[in-house]
């Protein structure tokens, strides 16, 4: 494959999440993509650590999603979803029911993460309102959580840089839950840490606070991954959900990166145990082909709404204009069905305990304070820098790029969420690659 030379001006795009000066100065460039690997536009192939953004997890350039995509390009470029509809679309709805919790089986489609974030909280104040407690207006989310970057989701989400810029202006209305992260007592833990279901008791101290009848819903990622990789303590789920349910309150799970086998499970839900009333989803619904989002709403919920609504009326005011846009549609259906046909949930629960122990084996590596993990999830925390927090964690993910993988960084945290089609042999490159490179970061 010949590359085409690197362009000589990078200054139209504004990069999202990115320090623009900085990678300007010295840009890393991706010109394609198969299986497991990128090549980057020096022609170089760069192993995929992290499945893109945590969402390719069927791997690069499948045969099968770029054929449906084509075809329905050719076929139905586009079909608006206000008062009209098209087949793909339904089809799609019902294959990602099939995989949800049982009665989370209506599906409303969004364009991506940040959009179902604020879908589902939309859909939570409609559901309270439909059932007459139009009071219920308060959202409570968890500190150092991670919901998209819409309005809803930031103020819900408790990133602080996140926040800062925008915090005048952030929902009212809106309480935390304190985060999970205890390196005292849940430092190496590998799976679910012993220690930290109590917190999720400070829930009825908000309630106390504020009183139950005034709180729509709770939201919190199963697994928190854009903030670190942080495990949710044994039982802390499950005290959740009893809390909300004692309370009326609705519970939503952000699935955006723990939906579609990243845990093993079509959902973190089912791995769990523990059903919510609402889940948002994106990311690998259709491997990251076409942006996609969704959110699974119990029927309860649904039809609440749906029936609540005077005859001929419009019951909920919300959607896009790419809501189940055809391709992402086509795209969807031929993902869900190459996960189902190739087993790739099965497949990443068989791989956990190697990922697991790859992960792990760099305990002893220089600068690691912590190694934690959850089936193709793991994440790797450094010592900070004195005065540079953030530095150590960028140098590392630099010089693995230079290396030929591709990780992850967030704060002085190295995230890893392979494709789940990896080998085991990829896994201990992956890891033997970082610890190589720990050794020469200062």
């Amino acid at each position: 494959m010949t590359s085409r030379p690197v362009i000589d001006d990078l200054s139209s795009f504004w990069m999202p999440f990115t320090a623009n000066r900085q990678f300007k100065a010295a840009p890393r460039l991706l010109e394609s993509a198969k299986g497991m690997y990128y090549r980057s536009t020096d022609g170089r192939e760069v192993l995929d650590g992290c499945a893109g953004l945590w969402c390719v997890n069927a791997g690069h350039g499948r045969d099968e999603i770029v054929a449906a995509i084509t075809q329905q390009l050719s076929t139905l470029d586009f079909a608006p979803t206000f008062q009209m509809g098209h087949p793909l679309a339904f089809e799609a709805a019902t294959k990602v029911a099939e995989l949800m919790p049982e009665g989370l089986d209506r599906i409303f489609f969004t364009n991506s993460g940040s959009e179902s974030v604020d879908t589902a909280l939309k859909i939570a104040l409609a559901y309270h309102r439909s059932r007459g407690e139009g009071q219920r207006t308060r959202l409570i989310g968890r500190e150092r959580g991670y919901h998209g970057v819409g309005f809803g989701g930031i103020s819900v989400g408790g990133i602080a840089p996140n926040r800062k810029t925008f915090s005048g202006a952030l929902l009212p209305a809106v309480d935390h839950l304190p985060h999970t992260h205890n390196l005292e007592h849940n430092a190496f833990s590998k799976g679910q840490p012993a220690w930290g279901a109590h917190l999720a008791e400070d829930l009825e101290r908000i309630v106390t606070l504020h009183d139950a009848s005034t709180i729509a819903a709770v939201i919190v990622e199963p697994v928190a991954g854009s903030t670190g990789v942080l495990i949710p303590p044994q039982g802390y789920l499950q005290k959740l959900r009893e809390i909300c349910t004692k309370h009326g309150i609705l519970l939503i799970f952000d699935e955006v990166i723990t939906g579609f086998g990243r845990v093993g499970k079509a959902t973190a839900s089912e791995y769990f145990g523990v059903t919510p009333d609402l889940i948002t989803l994106a990311k690998a619904i259709n491997n990251a082909s076409i942006p996609m989002g969704a959110v699974a709403a119990s029927r309860t919920i649904h039809d609440t709404i749906v029936n609540g609504g005077a005859p001929g009326a419009i019951e909920l005011f919300h959607g896009y204009t790419y809501s189940a846009h055809p391709a992402a549609a086509a795209a969807a259906v031929a993902t869900l069905d190459l996960y189902r046909r190739e087993g790739l949930f099965e497949r990443a629960a068989t791989l956990a305990p190697t990922f697991e122990a790859a992960a792990h084996s760099l305990r002893s590596a220089k600068h690691v304070k912590d190694v934690r993990n959850l089936g193709m999830i793991a994440g790797v925390e450094l010592e900070s820098r004195d005065g540079a927090p953030g530095a150590r964690a960028y140098e590392a993910f630099v010089k693995c790029f230079e290396a030929g993988v591709l990780v992850r960084f967030t704060g002085d945290i190295l995230a890893f969420s392979p494709p789940l089609i990896i080998n085991e042999e990829q896994i201990a490159h992956i890891f033997k690659t970082v610890g190589d490179v720990l050794a020469t970061v200062q």
